[in-house]
């Protein structure tokens, strides 16, 4: 582009109204990584061959290109969408034969604004926004402003699909974007989406950065890649590649779409904003369905080392998402008829249920392991899950050893069949605490917090091994471990405060033994064990109405039966039934 002889003479820019496209190739770091030379020469290609014929047929003026894209003037509105739409039209036939993590796919944005020109470069937020709605574009889309949409939607044989206002960077005011699709059916039509995996399936889009400074982008991206792998061990889960989900940076996206286009049933995004040495990150989880919001949080905090932080956010973000993706599921499988239950979703209803600890739901949630079981014999996860269920179901039994003895067998059963199953091994290990095999019981509860760092039921379940074991500190770590895991999590927080209990009382701490025994009864008042621990550690008066209580909920509870039910041995066990026969808790 020239000044006219008046604008030299002067040295003043030139202002005036012009239609900008600006393209460039999704995922370009990707290809280049990939096959620079290869990529290079396919770039090169394609500019002689589609898009310079393309934009000179469409009377267009290219103002200048970068490694991938390039930004181009139009005296006519009516020629750049023109222009836009044969572009992409020619792609899929130059796409023809090659992989697709090696296809060059344009995005084109277009708008139409007041531009300033000096020398051979245009300036001005005629071509920001040009630039910004190309940013929000999907691989081989094209997405116009309002200003594009109200000159040609008329005159043009296209549907302009509206995605509403959106916000982007460095322009003050929200800009209304819409995708344009060809009307012939047949250019137009979506792709199939892909079906949805037998088990939760989740991507974690791109988290965008609201501080602009780019160093956070790089924080951001970061924080992005550790959730995703911390999610990937999480076994029960689909997770999406990164390299898929980061097709969507910087760009608006329909949650409907993204799981339409992904195979996937949830969707978690967010945002990080830096202020004077603080750091805001915030997640949401989201049901591509139906849009709903299943769980929401704000993080704030300082900044200090930039890898710790990501590390405590990304915990913080997995430790809270795992209970809502039990409870969502839960929800949906609610809806089908107990009788048209696969393997998977009997044991997600015997999840809930046994966090319910109550005989009755412990009764219902062993049935349905053992429903999954007879329909895929297996399915590791049932037997893990059926031996908990079982050993829950025993606290307190007049005779243990029975299911003892199945339980320890399922869990051994989880184990051979999927031994880098966290939950496998938090069954076989709680099964040897209820046993006293407490070695054994370290053991496994160890190599399931080693395979899922986030598992607040393993971190639990370690506190009173560790405690019997003489290791009081470390039990009494591992269990506040566990309460910060996921605060939210009800079942969780009860079964931690018990465990607590416990270990406070191995290790002959009673005032705190007595303080976490009210925490669980408040957290579960319908539970006997709280009431328990309460009759052995409470004073005179709190011991006598929990004794009351706990005789209402248990009427045939005995010395005899706490002696053969309780899983200590030695020192705190004489302790314990101590404990309970000066309370007044009869012999038999």
């Amino acid at each position: 582009m020239r000044l006219g002889s008046a604008a030299l003479a002067t040295g003043r820019a030139e202002r005036r109204l012009a239609a900008i496209l600006a393209a460039d190739v999704a995922g370009y770091s990707r290809l280049m990584g990939a096959d620079e030379e290869g990529t290079l020469e396919r770039l090169k290609a394609l500019r002689r061959e589609l898009l310079d014929p393309k934009i000179a047929e469409h009377k267009g003026s290219i103002v200048k290109t970068t490694g991938d894209g390039m930004l181009v003037e139009f005296a006519s509105v009516v020629d750049a969408v023109r222009c836009a739409v044969a572009v992409q039209q020619g792609m899929p036939e130059r796409n023809t034969g090659v992989a697709v993590d090696s296809r060059i796919e344009l995005r084109i944005g277009i708008n139409l604004g007041d531009v300033i020109v000096e020398g051979d470069d245009l300036y001005g937020d005629g071509v920001n926004i040009a630039a910004r709605i190309e940013a929000l574009a999907d691989a081989g889309g094209v997405f116009v402003s309002n200003t594009v949409h109200d000159q040609v939607r008329d005159r043009l044989p296209f549907v302009f699909e509206d995605l509403g206002e959106q916000q982007v960077k460095n322009i003050a005011r929200p800009v209304r974007v819409y995708r344009v699709r060809n009307a012939d059916k047949s250019a137009t039509a979506a792709p199939p989406a892909l079906p949805l995996p037998d088990k939760p399936s989740i991507a974690v889009l791109p988290f965008q950065n609201m501080s602009g400074d780019p160093e956070q982008e790089y924080f951001a991206d970061g924080m992005v890649e550790e959730i995703i792998t911390a999610l990937s061990k999480v076994r029960w889960f689909f997770v999406v590649a990164r390299n898929s989900t980061f097709m969507y940076k910087d760009r608006a996206v329909d949650v409907k779409q993204v799981g339409h286009e992904l195979g996937v049933r949830y969707v978690l995004e967010g945002s990080v904003r830096k202020a004077a040495g603080h750091i805001r990150i915030t997640a949401q989880l989201i049901e591509t369905a139906t849009g709903n919001h299943i769980w929401a949080e704000r993080y704030d905090r300082e900044i200090g080392d930039i890898f710790a932080v990501q590390d405590e956010i990304t915990e913080c973000v997995l430790a809270a998402i795992e209970p809502q993706l039990y409870a969502a599921e839960h929800f949906r499988i609610q809806r089908k008829p107990p009788e048209s239950l696969d393997a998977w979703e009997c044991v997600i209803r015997a999840m809930s249920l046994s966090s319910q600890a109550t005989l009755a739901s412990f009764t219902a949630a062993e049935e349905l392991c053992r429903r999954a079981i007879a329909i895929q014999p297996d399915y590791g996860r049932a037997h893990s899950l059926l031996a908990w269920v079982l050993i829950r179901r025993g606290t307190g039994a007049r005779n243990l050893m029975p299911l003892l003895t199945e339980a320890i067998g399922e869990a051994q059963i989880a184990i051979s069949l999927d031994e880098q199953d966290p939950w496998a091994h938090l069954a076989c290990g709680f099964v040897r605490f209820r046993g006293r095999r407490y070695p054994e019981s370290e053991r496994a509860l160890r190599q399931a917090v080693a395979l899922n760092p986030n598992l607040g039921l393993a971190h639990a379940a370690l506190g009173p091994v560790l405690a019997l074991q003489g290791e009081a500190d470390a039990a009494i770590g591992h269990v506040e471990r566990a309460l910060r895991l996921s605060p939210g999590d009800r079942f969780l927080g009860f079964f931690a405060a018990l465990c607590m209990t416990m270990s406070q009382f191995i290790a002959a701490r009673y005032h705190d033994a007595a303080v976490w025994a009210r925490k669980t009864i408040e957290l579960r008042p319908e539970f006997p064990d709280g009431y328990r621990w309460l009759i052995v550690r409470g004073d005179l008066i709190e011991a006598a109405e929990a004794l009351a209580i706990h005789r209402r909920l248990v009427p045939d509870y005995t010395i005899a039966r706490a002696r053969e039910g309780q899983p200590f041995a030695g020192d705190a066990a004489e302790r314990f039934l101590a404990a309970l026969r000066k309370a007044g808790m009869p012999e038999e």
